[in-house]
């Protein structure tokens, strides 16, 4: 019996202690789910007695490269609210101050609390009620604010822009995606970002970081000042400054020739890869995306047919005509097809192309590669790419295999391949595989079949600054620098792509007989309109044809011959042949770089009065 009664005070012991052990897991867990999981619990304890102010730091502000200031700050002010403190207040008085109706602030209380619309919604957390009043507004709200419990006046800068000129290099700021508010613990809801440009390039750089203060709340919630004296505040830091590569003038001078004209400018300095110049037009005043009408002129341009937001100089894939002819004879140089003195016969075109004959115009023949780009014959280089694939099985094996070293040597000189320039959405154009053709003509074809990419026509894309880098590359003999906006940045190394240099495929010798049939182009050929007193000029043009109206005008040029300072794309749009207006365009812009001035007034009203819309096509 005795044995009997200490097994059950054994087992109640045991029962006991189990019990406990439970209940202090039950609270330890309750605990940490209400400290660490809990965020609501979290903000609850701390909003009764504390107001954690974000401090939002200057942004960096961005100058082109002769110290003109392109983009700066200017203070607003964000009405803000903590729903949980809102009491009982005249909302009629609160709406005539905010000059908004009834409705708007019902409407946007609504939008607040939903969490689809507004995701990571708290009662107990700061929330944007209304964004952008100006000192004057800010003020007038202000004094009535102690009859508003619950909201407070948020400061904060937005953009500015001082020239009306590159938005579409500069960018804008907008409010946070979703996307960024989860791969970023530094953004939250109310927060703005770089959407755009260089502004989304160097987010990081621009931004700088937050501060906060923290001020203490009496019982009743009311602010009763800083906590211990602000020792426990976080100072903000300001975003690092960037100096551009632009040059404002000369940006400003190629969009005023651009006006009723589609199509880019791009010019590069080739001993660096700065651009000093990069139009894109149609184009718009960015100071449309600063203010409370931001949203409606975002609106308007999305849909204006002529496509405003969209970034020509690098997003555009055109076929690059006879601007291409200089990188085909680097590659028939570089692989022994031809040399210099290599003669090719034209009687008005290519006699042998499966999927149409190539014409030319009328010029001497037979004919060496310096003629050839100076007259830019198409069947000279026709004839160079047939050698290669159809006349070289021995070295190549088959017609893919010399395909693929041709194209390898095309991308080595910046086609098919993004460059990387320092703005999001380049595109890298279309140098196709051999396996494109092999799917085409069920692995049964020749050069025939491809012999418009031998005049840059056929499925070859490229965009303007991939054009403007081979003019940069020829004009450093063989090698280029990945082309950037950002010239320097404050405190800062630019990354080591855009200060090394990158050799092509291409023997720098061979450089020097494409240079040479630029230069001869200018002197006797197609570009004779480049031609100035006291600056050698080579240069390239290029009648693109275009299956959807009239051909695209386009030309290439660097200068001088020798210790060249500068190389250029323009490219317009259904503007006929390359000497009709691109060529004019980019004498007036080599002007404007060398003189400061354009010195042919005559030449720049004609451009001026040109006009090239989809509209008089």
């Amino acid at each position: 019996m005795q044995h009997s009664s200490k097994k059950i005070y054994s087992t109640r012991r045991y029962v006991i202690i189990g019990a406990v052990v439970c209940i202090i897991i039950i609270f330890a867990v309750r605990l940490f789910y209400l400290q660490i999981v809990d965020k609501d619990y979290k903000n609850r304890a701390e909003s009764n007695a504390f107001l954690n102010k974000t401090l939002y730091p200057a942004r960096g502000v961005i100058y082109d490269r002769n110290d003109n200031l392109l983009v700066y700050n200017q203070s607003i002010y964000d009405v803000m609210l903590i729903m949980r403190e809102i009491q009982p207040f005249d909302t009629l008085d609160f709406c005539r101050t905010l000059d908004i109706t009834q409705e708007y602030f019902d409407k946007r209380m609504l939008e607040i609390k939903d969490r689809r619309m507004n995701p990571g919604y708290s009662a107990y957390t700061p929330q944007v009620f209304m964004r952008e009043l100006s000192g004057v507004e800010s003020g007038v709200f202000q004094e009535k604010l102690y009859k508003f419990p619950g909201f407070y006046v948020q400061n904060r800068m937005i953009r500015n822009y001082g020239f009306p000129n590159a938005p579409l290099v500069l960018g804008y700021i907008g409010a946070v995606t979703k996307r960024e508010l989860e791969n970023d613990r530094y953004y939250v809801p109310e927060d703005f970002s770089g959407q755009t440009g260089i502004e989304r390039s160097y987010e990081t750089i621009l931004r700088g970081e937050k501060g906060i203060e923290i001020l203490l709340r009496d019982a009743q919630g009311r602010i009763k000042g800083k906590y211990e004296e602000g020792i426990h505040d976080k100072a903000t830091v300001a975003g690092k400054n960037l100096k551009l590569a632009i040059d404002i003038e000369l940006q400003a001078y190629g969009e005023k020739l651009m006006v009723n004209k589609k199509g880019s400018i791009v010019m590069i300095e080739p001993e660096t890869g700065e651009i000093l110049c990069m139009v894109s037009s149609p184009s718009y005043d960015p100071n449309l995306f600063v203010g409370k009408q931001r949203g409606n002129n975002y609106a308007k341009l999305s849909i204006d047919p002529l496509n405003p937001l969209m970034d020509r100089s690098i997003m555009a894939r055109y076929p690059p005509g006879s601007t291409f002819k200089p990188a085909q004879g680097l590659v028939f140089l570089q692989e022994e097809i031809i040399t210099p003195q290599k003669m090719y016969t034209c009687n008005y075109g290519y006699p042998l192309g499966w999927e149409g004959r190539p014409k030319c115009h009328g010029h001497e023949s037979p004919l060496n590669l310096i003629a050839a780009l100076a007259t830019s014959c198409n069947s000279y280089f026709c004839w160079g790419l047939h050698d290669m694939l159809d006349n070289n099985r021995r070295k190549y094996n088959t017609v893919q295999g010399a395909y693929e070293v041709w194209r390898n040597l095309m991308i080595s000189l910046g086609y098919g391949v993004q460059l990387g320039i320092d703005l999001p959405s380049e595109s890298r154009g279309d140098i196709p595989e051999s396996q494109f053709y092999d799917d085409m003509y069920r692995r049964r074809w020749f050069s025939g079949n491809i012999i418009s990419n031998a005049i840059g026509q056929g499925e070859i894309l490229a965009t303007p600054l991939q054009i403007c880098n081979l003019s940069a590359t020829v004009a450093n003999r063989g090698y280029y620098i990945t082309p950037h906006i950002v010239k320097s940045i404050e405190g800062e190394k630019l990354d080591a792509i855009y200060t090394t240099r990158k050799q092509t495929g291409i023997d720098s010798q061979h450089f020097n007989a494409i240079a040479e049939g630029m230069r001869h182009a200018v002197l006797y050929g197609t570009c004779r309109e480049l031609n100035m007193n006291n600056l050698e000029v080579c240069g390239k043009t290029g009648t693109v044809q275009n299956p959807h109206g009239k051909d695209h005008s386009a030309c290439i040029a660097f200068a001088p011959f020798k210790n060249p300072e500068i190389a250029i794309v323009v490219f317009i749009e259904n503007g006929g042949f390359g000497a009709d207006i691109a060529i004019p365009v980019g004498r007036l812009m080599l002007e404007k770089y060398f003189y400061g001035e354009p010195e042919s007034l005559w030449r720049e009203e004609r451009v001026l009065n040109t006009i090239i819309t989809p509209f008089n096509i």
